[in-house]
Formats: structure tokens, C-alpha cells, sequence
């Protein structure tokens, strides 16, 4: 199966280039007219003056949100050109000043209702993008294609909405990046600076070629040198196919680097490489090269204004200003081995699929993924105990969804607790961190309470609470988390 990468936003610097660079007008109005949404070039850098209300200039400029969806897809070069293999959430927070960057796995299974006559596709996410360029109809439903996914745009616009239900957003723009134009860009730019925490191998990697790069050796055998891919621990330099390579691997031999998490972290992290590459003092001189990269193989419904306003914004940002994170299957998703019982997918093909149908968890994750740094600064020890009749991991799964946010959140005790119908905070710091007891409060729905040590003979209440080792604070995960993580009713 085809894979891919989204390159986040390097056509954000390419406008700023141009509108600082001396470059050929010709070629640049060439190159603008292929990629963005571009008609007269004067008028749009006027407009920028006082930007159209609800544009991203404008949201930008009064501290409103905003929302991109950045995709990656194989191009022509694959036999399935327009599976978005890579699919990222990008939210910007103008007052804060940070970025989010949330990977959606490409195997989650959804609902996707393209078509006018009301039929709706159960199938994985990653298809949303190509229906509209898959002979009209996608295969899957007589009848056109609504209005609004037909066109230049309509593959942006069909994966816009339906990742939309996943995440609870609505976007303001897509960008689409394929194989080429990625392996390119990381060319123009001579290259990029990796960091590998731990080595990569992968004996069935694809060879444009419908094969693999293993000569013969099976899945999830070991892989010898003489095949397929070996990237070693540690710091080095990486020319477009090698970078791709990296980000594309799905069936490394170390399990770490095989998951949906390891996957997501190795994309986010070439991402963050290739903007500080196209941040350097000679950019300017790479802008032509990078234009070659991008005009044939990158689709955005963006124009240029939308463009200026973002480069302005991400050039004064630094790595600590994202935020980054991924749905994965070990936190809010289950993935299903083919011809599995309970999977929500085809029972042929692997899937992923919500713990919570509804997606109601996922929305509530989304609309918090930017903490108040004011919590973040408390840096508050938190720690999850399942006090729950469900699954022995949901405490496991929740500590998973709070950490890449910020929070501090330490190892989860063993054990189970005696059920209770509503989760509770217990604060063993004596009242020291106020502002991360409040979010935790309302992200979980519980009661935030003093915790003291049981007096003999006199029942606690709801239960007795233990004598803990920490000086911060204790989520007893109760019975309406449980109910509310799997997006069961009274939850």
C-alpha cells in the first residue's frame, strides 16, 4: 500500500520569500497560479492591508484560531496516487503564540458522505482525499458528487469534513504534499538534520515498483543489511529519498518504530527539521528550486494572502512553541487484524477504530490540546488510578492523552480500586497547585477534594483513600469516565 508524508506548510515560506525576494515576476505569478487560490497578484497584497473578515490574515491579526488540515499523498508515482497516507491537524493559536500537530493515523475506519444522493462509504480515512479524483464518483455510490467536493478542491474539501468528525474542528484550509514534491523539497533545502532515538529497520519497504525492498525476506523476519532499510540511532544528515524513507517505514523490525506513535514522532520530527532548513539566512536563494518542487505536486486552497499571514506568524516561533501529539492504538483507539470480531472496518483489511464511536473523547482532546501555560508552569505531579468497572488500561490510555500535552503526568500505580460512580482529584499537595486541579477538573468532569488519611473506625467517603507517596495530585478514574470514554450514554 502506498505510503506518504505531509511536508507542513513549506508553501508558507515560499510566499514569504516572494514577497521579499527580487525573483522573476513571470515565474512567480506562474508558479502562485498552479498552486494557490491566485488571480491578480497586486490586488491580494493590498487586501493584506486589512484582511478579509474570516480569512486566516484576519484570525491571525485578532487572535482567533485557526484550523489546517496538511496532507500527504503519494502522487503519481503510486498505483494509488491520491491516498493521503499521512493526514495532520494543525492548530495555530495566535495568543498563546503556539501550534499544534496532531497525527490521525491513515487506517482509522470513518463514515465518508460525498455523494448527492445520500449514500455514505464505510471506509479508512486516507480515501476521503482521493474520491473525487477516482473517476468522479470513488467507486463506491452511483450519482455525482456534492457540489462542494467537485472541482480543484473537492478532494481537499471531502477530507476536510471528514476528518472534521474525528477531530470536532471545522478547517480553515488544506494543504497537499505528495511523495515527490516532499522528496524535492528536502533536496532544495540541501538536505536536513535528523535525530534518531533508536535505529530503524525495515525489510518490506515499497520499491515504486509494487515490491519491496527485502529480496524475498518475509514480514517480520529479521532484516539482514543487504535489504531493505537501516537508519541508525544518533545524529546525522539526510538527502529527500532518505527522509522519506524514514517517515514512510510501517513495518520496522523494532516494535517501537512499527507503531502508529512511532510513525507519527518520526513524521513530526523531519517536519521540524525541514522548517528550521527553510528558516536558515540563505533561504532566499533556495526560493526558485523550491517553487521547481512544489508547483507540479502540491494542491492548497490557500491564497496569497493566507500564505503571508502564516509565514509572518511561524517565522518568530521556536520549538517550543508545538505541541505535538497522535491518535494511536494506545490511547483512544483498538486496532483489528483482518477477519477480527468487533472491528468497525472491513473485515478483510486491518483497521483502527474510536474506543468512543461518537468521537465525543476525541473532540473533548482536540478542544484542549493548548493547556493554559499558567497550568503548565505549575508542573504539578499527576498521577490516574482506574477506579472504574471497565478495561484494566484506562488509566493507562488516559495518562497517554495527557502527556504530550504538558502535563506531568508520572507513573500509573498498579492495581485496580474499588469502583465509584464519579471521578475524584484528590489533592495531596495541600492546595499548591490550584490552576492544574481546576483543568484536570473540568477535562474530566470530576470534584477536586483535600485528601486526608482515614480515621480508624469511621468510614471515608467514597472510599478510603490510601496513604500515597506523592505530594501532588490523584485522579480516582470512576465509573462516569468509563462510561464517557467509550461514548456510552449517562456518561
Amino acid at each position: 500500500m502506498p505510503r506518504s508524508v505531509p511536508a507542513l506548510l513549506t508553501i508558507v515560506f515560499i510566499a514569504g520569500v516572494l514577497l521579499g525576494a527580487s525573483l522573476a515576476v513571470v515565474r512567480t505569478v506562474g508558479f502562485l497560479h498552479s498552486v494557490v487560490n491566485f488571480s491578480n497578484p497586486i490586488t491580494i497584497v493590498q487586501n493584506e492591508v486589512d484582511p478579509p473578515v474570516g480569512s486566516i490574515a484576519y484570525k491571525l491579526r485578532h487572535g482567533q484560531q485557526v484550523n489546517l488540515l496538511v496532507l500527504g499523498y503519494g502522487g503519481a508515482e503510486n498505483d494509488a496516487p491520491y491516498l493521503t497516507d499521512s493526514i495532520m491537524v494543525v492548530t495555530i493559536d495566535p495568543v498563546s503564540r503556539r501550534v499544534v500537530e496532531a497525527s490521525v493515523p491513515r487506517d482509522l475506519f470513518v463514515s465518508i458522505g460525498a455523494w448527492q444522493d445520500g449514500r455514505v462509504d464505510s471506509g479508512k480515512i486516507n480515501n476521503a482525499f482521493s474520491i473525487p479524483y477516482d473517476n468522479g464518483n470513488g467507486g463506491f455510490a452511483p450519482g455525482p458528487l456534492k457540489p462542494q467536493y467537485q472541482g480543484k478542491d473537492g478532494g481537499g474539501h471531502l477530507a476536510e469534513a471528514t476528518v472534521s468528525q474525528v477531530a470536532g474542528l471545522t478547517f480553515d484550509k488544506y494543504v497537499g504534499v505528495d511523495f515527490k514534491a516532499f522528496r524535492d523539497v528536502v533536496d532544495a533545502v540541501g538536505g536536513i538534520d535528523v535525530h534518531m532515538d533508536g535505529p530503524l529497520d525495515d525489510c518490506h519497504y515499497p520499491d515504486y515498483h509494487n515490491g519491496y525492498l527485502n529480496h524475498g525476506v518475509p514480514l517480520g523476519y529479521a532484516c539482514p543489511p543487504e535489504a531493505g532499510l537501516h537508519f541508525p540511532a544518533g545524529d546525522y544528515h539526510v538527502d529527500g529519498e532518505q527522509a522519506l524513507e524514514i517517515a514512510r517505514s510501517r513495518d520496522a523490525v523494532q516494535p517501537d518504530q512499527a507503531t502508529d506513535f512511532g510513525r507519527a514522532r518520526r513524521q513530526q520530527m523531519i517536519l521540524a527539521a525541514i522548517r528550521k532548513k527553510t528558516a536558515e539566512g540563505d533561504a532566499i536563494a533556495k526560493a526558485p528550486r523550491l517553487m521547481d518542487a512544489l508547483q507540479k505536486n502540491f494542491r492548497t486552497d490557500m491564497d496569497l494572502n493566507d500564505l503571508k499571514a502564516l509565514y509572518d506568524f511561524g517565522g518568530k516561533l521556536t520549538e517550543s512553541s508545538y505541541v505535538r501529539m497522535a491518535l494511536t492504538n494506545t490511547d483512544l483507539l483498538d486496532d483489528f487484524a483482518p477477519n477480527t470480531r468487533g472491528s468497525c472496518g472491513d473485515p478483510a483489511a486491518y483497521a483502527l477504530c474510536p474506543q468512543d464511536p461518537s468521537y465525543g473523547i476525541e473532540h473533548l482532546l482536540f478542544s484542549h490540546a493548548l493547556v493554559d501555560p499558567r497550568v503548565l508552569a505549575e508542573h504539578a505531579p499527576v498521577q490516574m488510578t482506574l477506579a472504574a468497572v471497565g478495561p484494566d488500561d484506562l488509566d493507562d490510555r488516559t495518562s497517554s492523552v495527557l502527556r504530550p500535552l504538558g502535563l506531568n503526568v508520572t507513573e500509573t500505580p498498579t492495581g485496580r480500586h474499588l469502583a465509584i460512580p464519579r471521578t475524584v482529584i484528590y489533592d495531596y499537595s495541600g492546595g499548591r497547585f490550584p490552576q492544574t486541579a481546576a483543568w484536570l477538573a473540568e477535562f474530566l468532569g470530576a470534584t477536586v477534594v483535600p485528601a486526608t488519611e482515614p480515621t480508624p473506625g469511621v468510614a471515608a467517603s467514597p472510599r478510603p483513600i490510601p496513604k500515597q507517596a506523592s505530594e501532588g495530585l490523584v485522579v480516582y478514574l470512576g465509573n462516569d469516565w468509563e462510561a464517557r470514554w467509550y461514548g456510552r450514554a449517562g456518561g
